[in-house]
């Protein structure tokens, strides 16, 4: 490994000085080291320094022009703070005063002229290793970075399949495509979205709506699929669904679940306080409940049910309005309104 390094190590040496950079060249050749680049102009460093992109670099302090430590600090803005790149300044100055500038700029370690070969080789070996375990280091967590980001994307694969295989389940009696779902899933995220809700917020009702239903598992078929009206006591037991669902994702530490027992609890509640299983009327019942039982109720009326012919879009636009106020949060039809109106412009029905 050691020689690995050695003859992958970039070096760049800056000094005013060619004798300085020929012993340096000869004592690092010498010790295995092979890809050494110098200069004896200063105001090169910064562009060799982005060519080379070395693992290390040799500087002089005292230089006509631009000094040691003017070319620390530009080399410290361009050197990442995560990144550990080890500049060791050469001098003759061992003042305590230029040692404690130079490493308050980011000089890494330092080598007294006139140079001991032995030191150089011993410092730059210890300083190009913890280069190169760095390195390592950053490859191995990045590695461990892209490992979580796929293990994240899989996880949340896994939960938007769950809630969509919940969802199927809740519709599957009534209706086998399951589309009705996922049609109140899309409105409601774009009826969210025309209200102003954030996008993430808008997101989670789109994941969470699916399951509005799912508390109709425990209805029985003979209430579920019956054609016609229901008698009041089949109306009862047919509004138990909401509390059905409701305990169903009680207790659950995900979003998109505490999200969607909210609205299996609220999405038959009304503006007006008439509606079930627990009366609230106006801002009681939670916004995402008022949107998607405006989202619910139209894709209900225009799509036929087995108790039930479809109405035309048209009829269910005007029983909407009728049902503003009433039904349905105002606020939540004019955005609503809003919504299918571009729909028609736009020549989509979705």
């Amino acid at each position: 490994m050691d020689r690995q390094w050695r003859s992958s190590a970039k070096f760049l040496i800056v000094d005013d000085q060619e004798y300085n950079i020929g012993l340096l060249d000869r004592i690092l050749r010498r010790a295995g080291y092979e890809n050494l680049h110098g200069t004896t102009e200063p105001a090169r460093a910064l562009e060799l320094f982005q060519e080379l992109r070395p693992d290390i670099v040799l500087l002089d302090l005292h230089m006509p022009e631009i000094d040691g430590f003017t070319l620390l600090k530009q080399l410290g803005e361009r050197i990442g703070q995560r990144e550990f790149l080890p500049i060791v300044v050469l001098t003759a100055d061992v003042t305590p005063e230029a040692r404690t500038e130079a490493l308050n700029l980011g000089a890494n370690d330092f080598l007294t002229k006139p140079l001991d070969k032995l030191e150089v080789v011993l410092r730059i070996n210890n300083l190009i290793k913890t280069r190169f375990y760095h390195l390592q280091l950053q490859s191995q967590n990045q590695l461990l970075e892209e490992r979580i980001y796929e293990r994240t994307v899989e996880l949340e694969q896994a939960k938007h399949e769950i809630l969509q295989l919940l969802a199927r389940t809740s519709e599957y009696r009534d209706d086998e495509t399951g589309q009705h779902t996922q049609r109140v899933g899309r409105l409601a995220f774009e009826i969210a979205v025309e209200l102003g809700l954030p996008e993430e917020d808008a997101k989670l009702i789109r994941q969470a709506t699916p399951l509005h239903d799912i508390g109709k598992i425990g209805i029985p078929d003979s209430i579920l699929l019956k054609p016609g009206r229901f008698t009041p006591e089949e109306m009862e037991q047919m509004k138990r669904h909401t509390v059905i669902g409701a305990s169903i994702l009680e207790g659950s530490v995900f979003p998109a679940l505490q999200l969607a027992g909210t609205i299996a609890a609220t999405h038959h509640e009304k503006w007006n306080g008439l509606g079930y299983p627990h009366g609230l009327k106006q801002e009681q019942i939670p916004l995402s409940g008022r949107i998607v039982a405006l989202a619910d109720f139209y894709d209900a009326l225009t799509n036929e049910r087995p108790y039930k012919r479809a109405w035309t879009h048209e009829e269910a636009l005007a029983e909407i309005e009728v049902q503003r106020g009433e039904h349905f949060d105002p606020e939540v039809v004019e955005a609503f309104v809003r919504v299918v109106r571009r729909k028609e412009r736009d020549g989509r029905r979705d």
